[in-house]
């Protein structure tokens, strides 16, 4: 979910969609497709990320590039830092989500020059701490992360060991968070959830039940319709500020999200690779296909196609 060391976000198994989705580390000599990198074949391979945001990008996605452009379109479930290693290799074509992965960026992007930019999602992430609305209405000065420790207690649960409980996802999404617990002083103890899905459903029982919790989550993210939260102001993040994620005294900062293509793909993969490089929505999109898909239990293709059957003046503008 989702910068640069963790990752997704997972994301999820109340959720059908995110039910199919794994967090851990993606054995790609098993998980590639068989059409990718595929000479002649018309098809693609897309990464599938295990957060519902990121899957909605590959459901439209993919609807469009079988029932626009006629290619069959096969898709691989893996974690985000192996995905840049699996899309290096050839094994998937493109990622369409990615939340800043520099390390990797600079190695297959400007020195290995294996992956190629493929261009803004028109989204912008962002990563923080969140606690229920309703809870901001008893103590306002809860959203101040200075504060937070005067209300450990309200936070506290069978596994955070005595401690304020800080829910996160999974361990394999971009998360500073052990390491802001200690360096700040908190009281707090991080408990994972284990994916978007489980993290979700435990959010909507504490919220069904008005009680207090403090998570990690991000934008965008359909759960907020859903869930009222407000974001806690941690120190503001700087630009280096998290260069050694063992020292880190700040926020996460504000991400515009990318798509990255396979090199070969990107000079060669005719129609498919010239619409993935013009794919691009709004926030307001992705939520929309995201609810959808998450809360309202369609399919990923019923989704998409609802989407495309509605926001055709968007789409037309990436097949010209």
């Amino acid at each position: 979910m989702k910068i640069r060391t963790t990752t997704t976000v997972a994301a999820g198994s109340a959720l059908l969609l995110l039910t199919l989705t794994g967090c851990g580390a993606a054995d790609m000599t098993k998980q590639a497709s068989p059409f990718a990198n595929a000479g002649g074949t018309k098809s693609v391979t897309l990464s599938v990320q295990s957060w519902v945001g990121a899957q909605s990008n590959v459901a439209v996605a993919q609807y469009l590039l079988e029932h626009e452009l006629g290619y069959h379109v096969d898709t691989v479930q893996v974690d985000e830092v192996p995905a840049w290693d699996a899309l290096s290799q050839g094994r998937v074509d493109a990622i369409l989500e990615d939340w800043g992965h520099p390390e990797q960026e600079k190695r297959y992007v400007d020195d290995k020059k294996t992956i190629t930019d493929g261009g803004g999602l028109g989204v912008t992430g962002h990563i923080g701490w969140y606690v229920p609305t309703y809870l901001v209405k008893q103590h306002p000065d809860i959203t101040n992360w200075k504060n937070l420790n005067k209300y450990s207690s309200l936070f506290r649960t069978p596994e955070s060991g005595g401690k304020g409980q800080l829910m996160d996802g999974s361990p394999s999404y971009v998360t500073n968070d052990k390491a802001l617990v200690k360096n700040l002083n908190l009281d707090y103890q991080v408990v994972f959830a284990g994916s978007e899905a489980a993290q979700i459903t435990q959010m909507k029982q504490f919220a069904k039940e008005k009680k207090p919790f403090l998570t990690y989550w991000y934008a965008p993210q359909w759960l907020f319709k859903k869930v009222p939260m407000t974001e806690v102001k941690l120190p503001a993040y700087k630009e280096g500020c998290d260069a050694d994620t063992a020292k880190i005294t700040c926020g996460y900062p504000h991400t515009p999200l990318k798509k990255y293509l396979n090199t070969d793909f990107a000079k060669n993969g005719g129609q498919a690779a010239a619409f993935l490089k013009k794919f691009n929505w709004t926030t307001a999109d992705q939520n929309e296909v995201s609810l959808l898909i998450a809360d309202k239990k369609l399919t990923p293709d019923q989704a998409a196609e609802q989407w495309v059957e509605n926001h055709k003046s968007t789409w037309k503008k990436w097949l010209s």
